[in-house]
């Protein structure tokens, strides 16, 4: 009884080592982990923006003059 007992305190230990060990490497990576999800999530949100949008954009845009009129006059003191 005394062997089973043993086999599951070193279980216990490795379990409790294996979730220190994984905490601790989670918590180290969660800065690169967001930037990263982050950066993804802004790339797919301006391609889903562009797909929508593109015939507003060119609503909204001016047309383009084809020609000029002359200089604005100034007067030099």
């Amino acid at each position: 009884m005394q062997k089973v007992f043993n086999a599951l305190s070193v279980a216990s230990f490795v379990m409790s080592g294996g979730m220190v060990i994984g905490s601790v490497m989670l918590y180290t990576r969660i800065p690169s982990l967001t930037k990263y999800y982050i950066s993804e999530l802004k790339l797919e949100l301006t391609e889903l923006m562009l797909e929508a949008m593109p015939k507003q954009i060119e609503e909204a845009m001016p047309e383009l003059p084809t020609s000029t009129g002359p200089a604005v006059p100034f007067k030099l003191p």
